[in-house]
């Protein structure tokens, strides 16, 4: 594999300066945009929202259940982490510092991803143009300073969290610590349900990269079941944490069955909340059924058909999580592009690039006036927003596609090197 340019201690340290300096400066003079994007539903959803957070957090501190009243549907271990900072209201530095520190340790995981040179050269498959790379801090300095990435730091979302424990557990899985990236996977799945069905390619990912440790490494299934145990064993133990902050058993249908079932129907940029809306009841149990087998569907199939790189498969899931997922943000988005750069090795393979980019820009730009017209204006009503939602999915839908289908040309090129620039056709 060719070298990667070196990137000198004091490159590092200005990156992350820069980016942390850039967050504050925005915190400490313009105050009223981070209130702006965090009452956003772009960038804050129910099971997000830092004014949510907020909400439970005083009914915590006044020792009242934080999940009377139905507004709080977030993780119960948020509220004691936040509840040892100072207040808020009084002073806002603490809890902004807690958001860009975890920008920059999100930025420090995609760094170590990018560095493993896993995404071009995995121990099934080696790409022949692995050689056209990015190195660690392109793709950390693409991520800080990625709009979306920014927004949901500046709105505090909670989803800042997830992502952070996505990326680690992605990064230790690259490193070869598979306890450690089962563990951050456990955290992600009790921060928002979908991180769970990430389990398989991780597993495959951290079973392909791991440290051999003897003679003879443990078999497939049996390196599976660990992880699987691990994971299961955490989100037991962080559980059971819970039930002993809130004192019942009540934060999980408050938390997880409120994702399950879409109780709350607040407008998101996701396609569940207006399909729901105008679901007769008797069908609603039927619909639901259908909308998480759609999306936990993705999970076998891409597993199986791009087993040789399962980083690949990450990526994809995460970018179908972002469209399909109940409650989705940009911070979804911003998590998916930060990985999609891994592969600039079959960006020459991709067909839509230019589309999905303007597609995605196009309705980026005419969301937010699309709810303001809808909202505030009063000239229009819910389908404008729905409808450029709509749109939102489709440039995502047309990278995801587009990216697979350039990891898949890139697998047919090594096993039969006479199709080489020769145009494919389905028939």
């Amino acid at each position: 594999m060719a070298a990667v340019a070196k990137v000198s201690p004091g490159q590092a340290a200005g990156l992350y300066a820069a980016a942390a300096a850039l967050r504050l400066a925005v915190f400490a003079f313009l105050p009223g945009l981070s209130d702006l994007l965090a009452a956003r539903v772009e960038v804050s959803t129910p099971v997000t929202s830092f004014k949510r957070l907020q909400e439970g957090l005083f009914l915590y501190n006044h020792n009242v259940s934080p999940y009377d009243g139905g507004v709080y549907h977030q993780a119960p271990l948020l509220l004691p982490l936040f509840s040892l900072l100072p207040s808020f209201a009084a002073l806002p530095l603490p809890t902004d510092l807690v958001y860009v520190v975890l920008d920059l340790l999100s930025a420090r995981a995609i760094w170590r991803i990018a560095d493993s040179g896993e995404a071009g050269s995995s121990a099934l498959f080696t790409s022949p143009r692995r050689a056209k790379r990015w190195s660690g801090f392109v793709l950390a300095a693409f991520f800080l300073f990625n709009p979306f990435t920014l927004a949901t730091c500046l709105g505090r979302s909670t989803s800042a969290f997830t992502t952070y424990a996505v990326l680690h557990a992605i990064a230790n899985a690259v490193s070869g610590a598979p306890l450690g990236a089962m563990v951050a996977l456990a955290f992600a799945g009790y921060l928002s349900l979908s991180p769970l069905l990430l389990l398989p390619p991780l597993v495959l990912l951290a079973y392909d990269r791991r440290r051999p440790a003897g003679p003879a490494p443990r078999s497939g299934p049996a390196f599976a079941a660990v992880c699987a145990a691990a994971v299961a064993g955490v989100l037991g133990a962080l559980f059971l944490l819970s039930y002993l902050v809130t004192g019942s058993w009540e934060f999980l249908p408050s938390t997880y069955g409120v994702q399950l079932t879409l109780s709350d129907l607040s407008p998101n940029i996701g396609l569940w909340w207006y399909f729901f809306v105008e679901m007769f009841d008797s069908f609603r149990s039927f619909f639901l059924a259908v909308f998480w087998l759609h999306l936990s569907s993705y999970v076998a199939g891409l597993t199986l058909r791009i087993r040789r790189q399962p980083l690949v498969v990450l990526t994809l899931l995460l970018g179908i999580h972002g469209i399909f997922k109940p409650y989705p943000s940009i911070a979804d988005t911003s998590l998916f592009l930060a990985l999609v750069p891994l592969y600039r090795h079959v960006f020459p393979l991709m067909r839509y690039t230019f589309l999905s980019a303007s597609v995605i820009l196009y309705s980026a730009f005419l969301g937010p006036a699309f709810y303001y017209l809808w909202i505030y204006a009063g000239s229009g009503n819910a389908n404008f927003f729905y409808a450029i939602t709509l749109v939102w999915g489709l440039g995502q839908s047309l990278l995801v596609c587009d990216l697979m289908f350039a990891v898949l040309r890139d697998e047919l090129e090594v096993e039969r090197p006479e199709i080489v620039g020769k145009e494919i056709r389905q028939i």
